[in-house]
């Protein structure tokens, strides 16, 4: 009898090795590698007569999508559900991705079949649920299994219009002998249902589990595989909920789909403006607006600063929706270019409404919010757009028209804007744009009665 041959791979990261290890040396994990049964497959020729296509001769046509009955996750999709797409959704327990999935599964089996695979859940559970949402449709279809050859006759024999995998961890392939959740199982069985999507051109959704760094627990094939990522981001203690792509073969990555968690559900929320901008009050010394960008969709944002001088030790600095070492160098450049020394002071900066920020063009927001806690003193009603550069000067940014246009139709008075974009921007009648230069220029703008 043959020996069985074995392998060691790293739950976090699908690291291969061929003994264990305390230490994942692909991610540095600890107490990650497993041991899983290796069965390598016969080599095979490649069948004769195969021959490449040239590229002149490939006939394409375009892909008519299918709207999902939600207008944010159509927009983060790309502007609907793609035939034969495989689409992979991530997020932390509880944050709503069964939820969001279920909601529409049940728009869509208003005119399609639809297959709802649950692996986690039982169909008792999934009823209850559906009920709280308000789902009774008759073409929306449950099926507990975990295994993904049941799963495939099942859909074949029904042909739906989506197919819902909740989640690929708890799904097997019995040829394997490996466990559910472990690096090949996920690998395989993905490689399975992608098959399925793209011979059958059946939309297949996946739930993945996430990693307590925020990754999507599994091989990084897994993401490799799929033709779009996305991740349903938000804090449990806050109501709203941000649907961003990260990976889209069939559109823009850098959309973002904002819901609302209801006791009924996750409702839409069609202007995210007013939701992250909130109660802003303008005569509160350490608040600013900045307005944004999030693929072709401009949005306002409440920018909070509360500095305080340091009681003991060396001065805090704590950065709440926003790159820490970015206000790191926002703090030099306002100590050196402007003359607010802010050594012994503590700095806090939190982006009000749960929204996390990598855009530079907040940064003119954050000195004026953090100028504004300092000199206790408020800021005029304007909108702030610019980066600043380490030697002080604010740099022009992209789509500056529509930010500006974002700021006129959210009521503010006025927005300060670099002085190279001011070019590019029409000003209505009762609008003020003031254009800046330097940082100093824009600290002595805000604060001018």
């Amino acid at each position: 009898m043959a020996k069985v041959k074995t392998r060691f791979f790293c739950q976090s990261c699908g690291q291969e090795s061929p003994r264990w290890l305390g230490k994942c040396p692909g991610c540095g994990e600890w107490n990650t590698l497993v041991e899983e049964v290796v069965e390598r497959a016969a080599a095979k020729r490649t069948p004769l007569g195969v021959k490449a296509t040239p590229l002149t001769e490939i006939q394409i046509r375009e892909e008519e999508r299918v709207s999902s009955g939600s207008q944010e996750l159509n927009r983060v999709l790309g502007g609907g559900i793609v035939p034969g797409s495989f689409v992979l959704l991530g997020g932390e327990p509880g944050i709503g991705k069964s939820t969001l999935l279920l909601q529409t599964a049940g728009l869509l089996a208003k005119g399609m079949d639809v297959l709802y695979i649950s692996g986690e859940e039982s169909e008792k559970q999934i009823k209850l649920r559906a009920e709280r949402l308000g789902i009774k449709e008759s073409r929306l279809h449950i099926l507990t299994e975990t295994r993904l050859e049941v799963v495939r006759d099942v859909a074949l024999a029904m042909g739906p219009g989506l197919l819902i995998v909740d989640s690929i961890q708890t799904m097997v392939l019995e040829e394997l002998q490996a466990a559910a959740g472990s690096v090949s199982q996920v690998r395989e069985g993905a490689a399975f249902l992608m098959r399925l999507a793209k011979e059958e051109e059946i939309p297949i959704f996946l739930v993945g589990h996430v990693t307590k760094e925020g990754a999507i627990a599994g091989p990084r094939v897994l993401e490799h595989i799929v033709d779009t990522v996305l991740y349903f981001e938000g804090d449990r203690h806050h109501v709203y909920r941000l649907l961003r792509a990260v990976k889209n073969r069939f559109g823009s990555t850098n959309e973002i789909g904002v819901f609302e968690m209801h006791e009924d559900g996750l409702v839409e929320v069609p202007n995210p403006s007013k939701v992250f901008l909130g109660e802003n009050s303008a005569t509160a010394p350490g608040s600013s607006v900045a307005v944004i960008v999030e693929g072709s969709r401009p949005l306002l944002v409440e920018i909070q600063a509360l500095v305080t001088p340091t009681t003991y030790g060396p001065p805090r600095r704590t950065a709440t929706g926003i790159d820490y070492n970015r206000i790191l160098m926002l703090l030099a450049v306002l100590d050196k270019k402007v003359g607010l020394h802010l050594g012994a002071q503590d700095v806090f900066i939190n982006i009000a409404g749960g929204i996390r920020i990598d855009e530079p063009g907040v940064d003119l927001a954050c000195i004026a919010a953090i100028a504004s806690s300092l000199g206790e003193r408020p800021l005029k009603r304007y909108a702030l757009v610019g980066e600043v550069g380490l030697t002080g000067e604010v740099r022009g940014i992209s789509q500056i028209e529509k930010r500006v246009k974002e700021a006129v139709k959210l009521g503010f008075e006025g927005c300060i804007i670099p002085r190279i974009n001011v070019s590019a921007v029409k000003v209505p009648g009762n609008f003020t744009v003031i254009a800046v230069k330097t940082v100093e220029e824009a600290v002595q703008v805000m604060f001018e009665q």
